[in-house]
């Protein structure tokens, strides 16, 4: 059995994250076919949840961010976030079929690593490094 518990993961976790961006914001565009207002605005979030994805991944994160979007900095929060996205693109064509399923089985490992003591969640996904900029109201 190969040890894990000494590895840094954070270059790892950080392209799966940034998969799940590009994904979410290319199912999200394939969503706007065929043109229905319920598709529309199904594609509007599914596209602005894949570039906040990719937006955590590749610069700094806003500090309003580790207050009122908590749930992105541990694996639970954010498997159960992808999860949910992947389920929303799951229907109609197939390329939203697979874009939605790669999305969600993500979520479900992201959910299961919650429960593996050996894997730390990465720096970028760390809550603390971010809670000394927020500010006490």
């Amino acid at each position: 059995m190969v040890d894990i518990s000494g590895l840094d993961l954070t270059n790892v976790f950080k392209l799966v994250n940034l998969a799940v961006g590009i994904l979410a914001v290319l199912g999200g565009i394939s969503q706007f076919f065929p043109v229905s207002f319920q598709s529309t605005i199904i594609a509007i979030y599914v596209i602005l949840f894949g570039v906040g994805i990719t937006f955590l991944e590749l610069v700094q994160v806003p500090h309003a961010t580790s207050r009122y979007a908590s749930f992105l900095f541990s694996f639970i929060g954010r498997g159960v976030f992808y999860i949910f996205i992947g389920t929303i693109l799951l229907h109609d064509h197939v390329l939203r079929i697979i874009a939605g399923s790669i999305i969600a089985v993500i979520g479900l490992v992201y959910v299961a690593l919650e429960f593996v003591p050996a894997i730390q969640v990465p720096e970028n996904m760390r809550l603390n490094d971010y809670d000394d900029a927020t500010e006490t109201i």
